[in-house]
């Protein structure tokens, strides 16, 4: 396992240099194309509805980068592949620097759930998740997203379609393959309460 590990710390930082992707947008001009994102990411990228990821702290790239997947066609979702076509790539650049520029708001796990964070903490300590997340769920830009303060239930969904292979990732579509549904919610419910 931690062969596992420094290999996709190694391909981690690889990635990091060739994507083309920078932090380098307005995070005024962010904001106000952000009024759109609003209804379901939430006014300051802190979204209330565990459906729908929280931007706010993101690392600087992964958002502009996840945009433009969008509206390419490589990343698939029906609302987000609509919204994406309206947006240039200086808008998504704007948008990942307002996002970045944001403070993620922290969760608590209740008591009921304590017991899967637990088994969720062991999880993602032992295995790769740490290699391109970080130790505390921060993510690596611009490729790794934070994970750290998501609502599970996203994360969990997430996971789910990599499993399923109906979201593909070189990376995490095999990551994802050998995790039960169960220890999905797991790490999914420990990763919501980290900050």
């Amino acid at each position: 396992m931690k062969q596992l590990i420094i290999i996709i710390s190694i391909l981690s930082l690889g990635a990091i240099t060739s994507t083309g992707f920078a932090a380098g947008g307005d995070p005024e001009a962010g904001q106000i194309k952000s009024v759109v994102c609003a209804a379901c990411h939430g006014a300051d990228g802190n979204s209330d509805n565990p459906e729908y990821p929280s931007l706010a702290g993101q690392v600087p790239g992964y958002i502009e980068q996840q945009l433009a997947n969008f509206k390419s066609g490589n990343r698939t979702n029906t609302i987000m592949i609509g919204m994406a076509q309206m947006l240039t790539p200086e808008d998504m650049s704007n948008l990942d620097a307002w996002y970045a520029s944001q403070t993620a708001k922290v969760h608590t796990i209740s008591d009921d759930q304590l017991e899967n964070a637990q088994l969720g903490e062991k999880l993602y300590q032992g295995s790769a998740c740490m290699g391109c997340h970080g130790p505390a769920g921060g993510g690596i830009p611009p490729n790794f997203p934070r994970l750290a303060g998501q609502h599970s239930k996203y994360t969990e969904a997430q996971l789910l379609l990599f499993k399923s292979e109906q979201r593909l990732n070189p990376i995490m579509t095999p990551i994802a393959a050998g995790l039960s549904p169960k220890q999905i919610r797991a790490i999914a419910i420990y990763l919501s309460g980290l900050h």
